[in-house]
């Protein structure tokens, strides 16, 4: 069978598609080869071979012995024109469009296989209770309702960078799972935004987010001549703001990151002035003692700013006035602070019997003892230390006009200006 017009017709499909010829090549002979094995009296073990050049196709054929293998010569059973009829038309045309969709499927998977962690544009087309739809262009992107931020009211028609969380390969084309609330995106935004991020000369070490509220990133410079938070602020905050902009408001702190664990805590609860970082490694924890004034700043908004920093530092933090430090080491230095509860044997009561030893104490001089010596409270505990337990994270605070600190907040689209 010779078509002088396949050539041609196979390029503009190619065009049309975005599929090589190569490919539709492939799935025409296997179109042909079906519709042959289809005709009266075709040979068992047969294929097709297209001529890239003519168009010329050919079937071709082999015997096969009792056990199934081949043998012996090949030769042409190519059927006249005539031959082939309506149905193998039908045929083909139905394996074609079957190869197209397949290959079509494949292209698609190709183009996002291994991209997770990437940053993409879409398109909402719509949303409901599941998830909302994203349209990329040449595919659609799914993300989860727990993906999305709570805040955040997506309105179809709407364009929104997302992040690839998950590429999964289904018999009706890839599942490209995207989210917005994920640390991941912090990063490919400001990537996008700030040249010596994408570079490599300033690199963001950290990042914590609670999404549609704050988010803290810690951030290094591999150039002594580059101020690694100026870089990320740009030229009156125009670089934070874009990136603000995109998360809808939400805030950023960006603060320089340390290796030394006591000066990285100290940074990452800013805009609070931390008098004092003090290191526990054999319980993960980073004691921090602040101005009785600095307290609730350093806490923030229902504990907040300490989860924050928790998150950022990978240290467990707890927060103290220095009040509470001089209480709890008021407390530990009396001379009955440690010890044990007994009962004492002639009256069966509970007692306090200090460690150094001396004279066992009835719960009511105990309780008189520690008002007398601890200013009215026995034990002090830490006005912070439950919300620093409830995990910490980023975003802190707006900056203190006054403030000694290296952070940079921008909220709602507003930023100190920090320089390059």
């Amino acid at each position: 069978m010779n078509t002088p017009d396949l050539i041609e017709a196979l390029q503009a499909l190619a065009a049309d598609k975005g599929i090589s010829v190569d490919t539709l090549f492939g799935a025409l002979a296997d179109a042909f080869e079906s519709a042959y094995k289809r005709l009266p009296n075709s040979q068992e073990y047969a294929w097709v071979i297209i001529d890239p050049d003519s168009g010329d196709v050919r079937v071709m054929a082999q015997a096969l012995d009792d056990d199934g293998i081949p043998m012996g010569e090949e030769f042409d059973v190519t059927p006249p024109p005539e031959v082939w009829g309506r149905v193998a038309a039908q045929t083909i045309k139905q394996v074609m469009n079957q190869r197209i969709r397949e290959a079509e499927r494949e292209m698609k998977y190709e183009e996002y296989a291994g991209r997770e962690g990437d940053i993409v544009t879409g398109i909402i087309q719509q949303t409901d209770a599941r998830y909302t739809l994203l349209d990329l262009g040449r595919v659609e992107a799914l993300m989860p309702q727990a993906e999305q931020v709570p805040y955040e009211r997506p309105e179809p028609g709407a364009r929104v960078k997302a992040y690839i969380v998950e590429v999964r390969k289904t018999v009706k084309g890839p599942q490209i799972v995207t989210s917005r609330t994920h640390p991941g995106l912090i990063k490919r935004l400001f990537e996008l935004e700030v040249p010596e991020i994408a570079d490599g000369i300033v690199e963001i070490k950290a990042c914590a987010r609670e999404p549609g509220a704050r988010t803290k990133i810690a951030v290094l410079s591999n150039d002594s001549n580059v101020d690694p938070v100026g870089a990320c602020v740009g030229a009156r905050g125009a670089r934070v703001r874009m990136v603000v902009n995109e998360l809808r408001g939400e805030k950023i702190d960006i603060v320089p990151f340390s290796d030394e664990p006591a000066d990285f805590v100290m940074k990452a609860l800013s805009p609070a002035k931390v008098k004092e970082v003090r290191i526990h490694e054999d319980t993960g924890t980073a004691e921090v003692i602040v101005p009785d004034y600095q307290l609730s700043l350093a806490i923030g908004k229902e504990g907040q700013n300490a989860r924050l920093a928790a998150r950022l530092t990978g240290w467990r933090v707890d927060i103290k006035s220095e009040t509470q430090l001089a209480e709890e080491e008021a407390y530990a230095n009396q001379d009955w602070a440690e010890g044990e509860w007994i009962v004492d044997s002639e009256t069966g009561e509970q007692v306090w019997q200090p460690a150094e030893g001396g004279e066992a104490m009835s719960a009511e001089a105990y309780v008189q003892a520690a008002e007398d010596e601890a200013a009215g409270e026995a034990v002090a505990t830490p006005a912070t230390e439950a919300d620093a337990d409830s995990g910490a994270s980023e975003v802190s605070e707006p900056v203190d006009a006054e403030a000694d600190t290296d952070t940079v907040t921008s909220e709602s689209g507003e930023s100190d200006e920090g320089d390059q």
